[in-house]
């Protein structure tokens, strides 16, 4: 699906065909995370299973590790843990299914995952993680190691596709945004404003920078592919849409009526309500239109989720 939003135009597309909405000297943005086969199961102390999904630390340490926990009780005492290929940990601080856990190994807890880890599949997956999951669940731009989660809008595109669009004279250069468990985190509270985003850690390099900085002087068009990407941007974003480079933790929120200082079109999935990700969407484009979309993606039976369809709004 295409949206206009200027129109209000809405164009039934398949993805294939991206690449004629593309202009020549048009910049596509593209988030570069790798999803982790972070998902451990293991046996406790008392025989016990339990599972672990490590929030990567993004450095190959081997400090102590913040962890998603199912099946380890918030005691004091430290639970030692018994995982595959002789990996043993002990959990502690668990509360509100998030704990510490602290891996006695000399090898990086990284290299130690892609050896006996699962990928984290979306919870709506109703089977097993298979071993061809390590490359379905990944974007064709995946290179660095760091998510839990796939950024879902880069599923679509193939090697086919970013060569009819770079065959456009459009060019296409990666930002970083390793996706954590809070970007699937609902909003609860009663005002939005009162919603924290978990911290993200996002790269920017001086490359990137440039170019924004030299498409916008040519007055083109910066589209992002996806939530992530956009948060990205939007985290490191100055004043006449440039974006300065750089590193660290983010945890920009953006919802109405937020400003967009870098962005000018996003490719995006079909999101869920109370997501953090519907409301991105929605300061980008006006909720009446975005409302008429949605509408128009259910009569069609578009499929939602990661693995489902997904619009261009330009």
């Amino acid at each position: 699906m295409v949206v206009h939003r200027k129109s209000g135009a809405i164009e039934h597309k398949s993805f294939e065909e991206i690449s004629q909405y593309f202009n020549p000297g048009d910049l596509l943005v593209i988030n570069n995370t790798r999803v982790l086969p972070a998902r451990l199961i293991g046996r406790k102390e008392t025989g016990g299973r339990c599972e672990l999904l490590l929030i990567p630390q993004w450095n190959g340490s081997n400090g102590e590790w913040t962890a998603l926990v199912k099946g380890v009780r918030g005691d004091r005492e430290r639970s030692r843990i018994y995982f595959e290929q002789g990996l043993e940990g002990e959990v502690a601080e668990v509360k509100g299914g998030k704990g510490k856990i602290r891996f006695s190994t000399p090898e990086k807890v990284v290299d130690i995952l892609w050896k006996t880890g699962r990928i984290p599949l979306p919870p709506y997956i109703k089977r097993p993680d298979e071993p061809i999951d390590r490359i379905r669940y990944q974007t064709v731009f995946a290179e660095r190691d760091g998510s839990i989660a796939a950024p879902t809008a880069g599923l679509h595109f193939t090697e086919g596709i970013l060569r009819s669009i770079k065959e456009k004279g459009v060019k296409t250069i990666p930002v970083t945004l390793h996706v954590g468990p809070g970007t699937f985190r609902p909003v609860k509270a009663e005002e939005v404003r009162d919603h924290s985003m978990d911290p993200e850690w996002t790269e920017i390099s001086e490359e990137v920078s440039e170019e924004i900085e030299r498409t916008k002087r040519a007055r083109r068009r910066v589209i992002s592919v996806g939530t992530t990407t956009t948060r990205a941007l939007e985290s490191f974003s100055c004043p006449g849409g440039r974006v300065r480079p750089g590193e660290g933790l983010s945890s920009l929120f953006i919802y109405p009526p937020y400003r967009f200082q870098v962005i000018d079109g996003i490719v995006t999935n079909f999101h869920l309500p109370k997501s953090t990700l519907l409301m991105l969407v929605s300061a980008f484009a006006e909720k009446g239109l975005l409302m008429k979309t949605y509408q128009e993606a259910i009569d069609k039976k578009y499929r939602f989720y990661s693995y489902g369809d997904a619009m261009l709004i330009l």
